[in-house]
C-alpha cells in the first residue's frame, strides 16, 4: 500500500513537472508577451520575468520593444528638375502596442519597409536636386512624418529617418563639376577686376600728386634707381617719362630766359651810351 502511494506522488510530482514545463514561459526585459487563448487575445499583456500559459489552449507571443534599425534599399526617380538620382535611406522606429503590432498587421518589419520604400520614392518627385543635396532635414522630416502618419496604427512609432546617400549619374556630376569651375571662375575674375579698379583709383590719386608737384616725380625715379642697383645687376635699363622730358624742357627754356634776359640788360648800357658820344 506505501509502495502504490509512493509511486503514486512520483507519477503525479513527474507530471507536475512537465506541466510546469510546457507552461513557463520567460519574457526578456525589452520584450513583452501577447497571449492567445483559443485564438482570442486576452486583455493583459505578459510583463518580464516568469509567466505560466495554460498548455495547448494558450500561444504566447514575444514582441520586441527595441529601436529598430531598418536600412531603406536604394530607390532610382526623377526629381521635379527632371534630374534621375537614386536616394537610400534608413529608419529608427520600435513597438509602443505590442497586441497592434501583431494583430493590426501581418508583419509589421514588412510594412514598414514597403511604406518607406514608397514615401522615399515619393519624396524624390516632390523634390529639386538642390534640396536632396543641401536641405536633407527638411526631407528627412517630411519622410518621418509620411511613414509614421500610417505606421501609428500599427501600433509602431517611427523616431527618425535620415537620408543616407544620393547618387547621381555620371554626366551630371560632370556638368556639376564645371558649372562649379565656372562660378570660382566668374569670382576670382571679379575679385581681380575689383582689385585692378582699386589700384587704379590709387595711381590716379598718386599721379595727381605728382602732377601738383613735379618734384615728386623726380623723388620717385631716384627711389626707383635706388632698388633696382640694389639688386647689384651690371645692366640698368631706367625708362624716362613724358612728364620728366617736359619738366626737363621748361628747365631749358627758364634757363635760356635768363640768359636773353642777361643779355639785354648788357647791351642797354652800351645801347645808351653810344647816341650821346657822336
Amino acid at each position: 500500500m506505501l509502495q502504490e502511494l509512493l509511486g503514486a506522488l512520483a507519477a503525479l510530482g513527474s507530471v507536475g513537472v512537465v506541466y510546469f514545463a510546457m507552461a513557463a514561459r520567460v519574457v526578456k526585459q525589452y520584450e513583452r508577451g501577447v497571449l492567445f487563448r483559443l485564438g482570442r487575445v486576452t486583455s493583459n499583456v505578459r510583463e518580464p520575468g516568469l509567466n505560466l500559459v495554460i498548455p495547448f489552449v494558450d500561444r504566447l507571443h514575444k514582441v520586441n520593444m527595441q529601436i529598430v534599425t531598418m536600412p531603406i534599399p536604394a530607390q532610382e526617380g526623377i526629381t521635379r528638375d527632371n534630374v534621375t538620382v537614386r536616394v537610400d535611406a534608413v529608419v529608427y522606429f520600435r513597438v509602443v502596442d505590442s497586441v497592434s503590432a501583431l494583430v493590426k498587421v501581418e508583419d509589421y518589419k514588412f510594412a514598414v519597409s514597403q511604406m518607406a520604400q514608397t514615401s522615399l520614392r515619393s519624396i524624390i518627385g516632390k523634390s529639386d536636386l538642390d534640396d536632396l543635396l543641401s536641405n536633407r532635414e527638411k526631407l528627412n522630416q517630411g519622410l518621418e512624418l509620411m511613414i509614421d502618419s500610417p505606421a501609428v496604427g500599427w501600433g509602431i512609432q517611427v523616431d527618425r529617418v535620415e537620408i543616407k546617400d544620393v547618387s547621381l549619374p555620371d554626366a551630371m556630376k560632370r556638368s556639376m563639376a564645371r558649372q562649379a569651375e565656372a562660378d570660382r571662375e566668374r569670382r576670382a575674375r571679379i575679385i581681380n577686376a575689383d582689385a585692378e579698379l582699386q589700384a587704379s583709383k590709387k595711381l590716379a590719386e598718386a599721379a595727381q600728386q605728382m602732377a601738383d608737384t613735379p618734384t615728386a616725380l623726380q623723388l620717385r625715379l631716384l627711389q626707383t634707381v635706388m632698388a633696382v642697383a640694389a639688386e647689384k645687376n651690371s645692366t640698368l635699363v631706367l625708362p624716362i617719362p613724358v612728364e620728366l622730358l617736359h619738366f626737363l624742357e621748361r628747365g631749358q627754356q627758364q634757363d635760356r630766359g635768363q640768359q636773353e634776359e642777361r643779355g639785354q640788360q648788357e647791351l642797354a648800357p652800351h645801347a645808351d651810351g653810344g647816341p650821346s658820344s657822336g
